[in-house]
């Protein structure tokens, strides 16, 4: 006999064991077998499970077992990413900790080495935590994007893209971390809205005769302006450009220039350009051949390009001095606050420079090309559809990717540099040396870049690098490209769009069939999750508490295209408790015998019950098997959960009762045979979301019909059901009960008829077939209604509230155990309420200011709690007009 409940805690552990022990988590090496293939975004190898990760993670797993269960060769390929400044910084911290030891103190191999014990240590935690989620990665396969296998093709994809000519070294604007002295991308600066100053400062004319008030929030910048620029249709200024201004402090004159950039209506529609330090004025520069002059060091000091004064001095320390300085000069026109964002190093937590280097770019423009051509032809589909226009956007407008990064963790860029700075780029050290040979006619002491790779450089190619290119392996001809690919939106510019130019320029195919966009998860409230707000839901600890098949089913079932979120533990206990209804369903089942009779045939039941349950299991399977098909990961959900908890736990069971305890063998042993057969289908269904439950009553109800020859469930073949088995005679007969009961049902609780209150169940008008129907099973009808018998009348007696179910005229006689004038007040006053509350927030909705300016997730609340009053409002109306009704 199955125990009271189920217990993950024991469970969990010893299932995954398990499968991974079974080798369940490899894919068939069945030639014949369909390929199926999913490779992980590769986390952090720093990391540790976040909600997040749950919530991708969960819905890869669902697509891999629902795949693995219909016969195909299912890859969910996993491995980690090597986080190339995440990793440093927690290493370097760990140094210091230990003895205040600096990376360059080490020198780098030690230092490198030092990087790898750790990975050795801790690495793994994510991985390990991604087990007790239930994910069935092929492990086998794990890859890491520092592997000898991924390094040798990302050295073969540099070295090809340099002969090509699409990737160069250039002097650009990048984000700069002075903290960690190195490029970041985009991804890693953090907007942070911060209080500061606009400063008013006056440029001089060159010939004395006026001047030119500028604004900026970045006065020491000004010591590197290039330009003034305006705007060429401003009348104020028309007549000035062309002649230049004297740079106070500095004293050098800088031209006046007409650029668009220049905005009339802000400020005094001047702008101070300073193109080494701005990336909107670089771009002014371009267009106006200015000069770029760098007043920053690496750590963000001034430098030797500005004054003798400055020179040395911390950047904040230059702005006090800089203001000063114009005060004194008599050059500052005003200071009004401002409330402003400010970029900051989302790791080390200072604020960002745009910062002017010689680093490594690829042409992005000619890789973006083919990679736009591929969506707009559908070879690669995203779902949902209107993020396609988020990935075109970027992709139209791609500037050229900073691929180099100042760091020692990660791929070492693969060029090497002659005595006057020659470049030599090859995939080892001696291929550059025969290439330097070559140039000069003789060996010379070349040295090795001292740069590490953007981490989205090797992950941009984790779709076929981790299939075994450049190899011509076998995995790589079966699962490339892969099937779909499940991320967060935050990453198509970084990740999936890098994915996309590097599978078509170096297999000729795209990477993934399609991209599956999940939402994001907030709190209850609707609330971003943070650290600061002290919301932040860890999955581990929610995984303890109510096991990992409740957290995945709640954020499967929640996972509606196109909206976030809203997770709260009370929808995680309330999937749980769905868990316990269906192990309380199975132990009845047990409890009655039911066993899956040897050569059942679900299309050969007789009785109307077991033919109707039949319909609607089948019906189900077509409908999770669609839903799962098309990424309607909730439609699966959610579809299950009302056939499991409503229709199988309570109708069939309840209904079944009878025939189970009655003196019909016949009926009886079908009704056994029937619902183990659909417990046996219903746990195939649900498996792909809850694992380890269905997992576990798989492998302790084999009486129910888990025949052993199927093995464990994971790799149990997946129901594939037919219309032949819908019996629309057997629904119909059925529906009639289920409604009948239910609307029954809802009569007693609108209008607070006690719970111990027997009145019978009338029948005053319905067709001949119906009165068979309600004839035949007066008994459970009965019994589900708690009603006292079922009657047929000609009319319905005084007190009696009457109701229509499919066109048959049925009444309840509760007159005598309710207070009908007390009821019909109380209904009335409920029903004002709600009214009030509508007319209340309808207001609020009704207002374009509330709507423009109030938060996106206090918006939604008011719309969620108008539809609620609403259909609260319209129930009590409907229960009214019951009593109003009453004869």
């Amino acid at each position: 006999m199955l125990e009271k409940n189920f217990d993950p805690k024991s469970a969990e552990p010893r299932l995954y064991a398990a499968w991974e022990q079974s080798g369940a988590f490899a894919p068939t090496s069945d030639p014949a077998a369909e390929p199926f293939s999913i490779v992980i975004p590769p986390p952090n190898v720093t990391g540790s499970l976040h909600i997040g990760h749950a919530l991708n993670n969960t819905l890869q797993d669902v697509l891999t077992r629902f795949e693995r269960m219909r016969g195909k060769a299912a890859l969910w390929l996993p491995g980690t990413d090597h986080a190339g400044i995440a990793t440093q910084m927690v290493v370097e911290r760990q140094l210091a900790a230990a003895g205040n030891i600096g990376r360059r103190d080490m020198g780098r191999d030690e230092f490198i080495a030092k990087v790898w014990e750790w990975k050795a240590q801790s690495g793994g935690t994510i991985t390990n935590q991604l087990r007790r989620l239930g994910a069935s990665c092929d492990w086998s396969r794990e890859r890491f994007t520092l592997d000898e296998g991924l390094s040798a093709a990302v050295r073969k994809v540099f070295v090809t893209l340099h002969k090509q000519g699409l990737i160069y070294r250039d002097k650009r604007l990048v984000n700069w971390d002075p903290h960690f002295q190195t490029a970041i991308s985009d991804i890693e600066v953090e907007q942070r809205e911060v209080d500061g100053h606009f400063w008013h400062f006056a440029y001089p004319l060159e010939d004395g005769s006026g001047e030119i008030v500028v604004a900026t929030t970045r006065p020491e910048t000004m010591l590197g302006d290039v330009a003034v620029a305006v705007h060429p249709d401003d009348e104020r200024y028309k007549a000035l450009i062309g002649r230049a201004v004297r740079l106070p402090i500095v004293g050098r004159p800088i031209p006046i220039v007409a650029d668009d950039y220049a905005d009339p209506e802000k400020g005094s529609g001047a702008v101070k350009i300073t193109p080494a330090h701005d990336f909107n004025d670089y771009q002014v520069g371009k267009r106006n051949n200015l000069p770029l002059i760098n007043i920053f060091t690496e750590d963000a000091k001034i430098n030797e390009n500005a004054p003798a004064e400055y020179r040395g001095l911390d950047r904040f320390e230059a702005r006090k001095k800089v203001v000063a300085a114009f005060e004194e000069l008599g050059l500052l026109r005003g200071v009004e606050k401002t409330r402003h964002a400010v970029p900051h190093g989302d790791r080390s937590g200072v604020v960002i420079e745009p910062y002017l280097t010689d680093q490594w770019y690829v042409d992005a423009k000619v890789l973006a090309q083919p990679a736009i051509k591929a969506v707009e032809e559908g070879k690669t589909v995203f779902e949902p559809r209107h993020w396609e226009k988020t990935y075109y956007e970027w992709m139209r407008n791609i500037e050229p990717w900073c691929i180099s990064r100042q760091l020692w963790w990660g791929h070492r860029i693969p060029a090497w540099y002659g005595p006057k700075g020659e470049i030599f780029v090859a995939e080892t050290e001696e291929e550059a040396k025969a290439l330097a040979r070559e140039h000069f006619g003789h060996d010379e002491l070349l040295r090795q870049d001292e740069d590490v790779l953007d981490t989205w450089f090797s992950s941009g190619l984790w779709p076929f690098s981790t299939l075994g290119w450049p190899e011509q392996t076998a995995d790589l001809k079966r699962f490339y490209p892969t099937s779909t690919l499940v991320t967060g939106f935050d990453i198509i510019f970084f990740w999936v769009a890098r994915m996309m130019m590097m599978g078509l320029h170096f297999m000729g195919e795209v990477p993934f069939d399609r991209v599956f966009i999940n939402a994001l998860v907030r709190d209850a409230e609707g609330k971003k999750m943070s650290k600061s707000k002290g919301n932040v839901m860890d999955p581990l600890e929610l995984v303890d508490d109510y096991g990992a098949d409740a957290l995945r089913f709640t954020l499967t079932a929640m996972s509606g295209q196109a909206r976030d979120i809203k997770l709260s533990r009370q929808r995680i206990e309330g999937y749980r408790n769905f868990g316990t209804k269906l192990w309380n369903a199975a132990r009845f089942a047990q409890v009655n015998g039911c066993a899956r009779a040897e050569g059942f045939d679900p299309s050969q039941v007789k009785n109307v019950l077991n033919r109707w349950i039949v319909g609607e299991t089948t019906r189900t399977a077509q409908a999770v098997t669609k839903s799962l098909e098309g990424c309607s990961f909730d439609g699966a959900a959610n579809g299950l959960y009302r056939f499991i908890w409503n229709t199988f736990c309570d109708w069939y069971v309840e209904l079944a009762k009878p025939i189970l305890n009655g003196a019909d063998e016949a009926a009886k042993a079908e009704t056994q045979a029937t619902a183990a057969w659909a417990l046996d289908v219903i746990l195939k269904l649900l498996h792909p979301v809850m694992p380890f439950l269905t997992e576990e009553l798989w492998a302790q109800t084999s009486d129910l019909g888990a025949t052993r020859s199927e093995g464990m469930l994971i790799t149990a073949r997946w129901p594939q059901l037919g219309d032949e088995l819908i019996d629309p005679a057997a629904d119909a007969e059925i529906e009639l009960i289920v409604t009948a009961v239910s609307e029954g049902r809802s009569v007693k609780a609108e209008l607070n008829v006690p719970h111990s209150a027997r009145p019978p169940l009338l029948v005053i008008e319905a067709s001949d077939a119906q009165r068979a129907v309600f004839q035949a099973n007066a008994a459970v009808i009965a019994q589900t209604l708690r009603i006292s018998e079922v009657r047929f009348e000609d009319h319905a007696p005084e007190g009696a509230i009457p109701f229509v179910v499919n066109g048959a005229t049925l009444a309840l006689p509760v007159a005598e155990f309710i207070d009908l004038a007390a009821e019909r007040a109380r209904l009335a006053k409920e029903i004002a309420g709600h009214a009030s509350d509508i007319a209340h927030v309808n207001k609020k909705l009704g207002n374009p200011a509330f709507v423009a300016n109030a938060k996106e997730e206090v918006v939604e609340e008011n719309r969620e709690r108008l539809a609620e009053s609403e259909a609260a409002k319209a129930k009590l109306e409907q229960a009214l007009a019951r009593l109003e009704a009453v004869v």
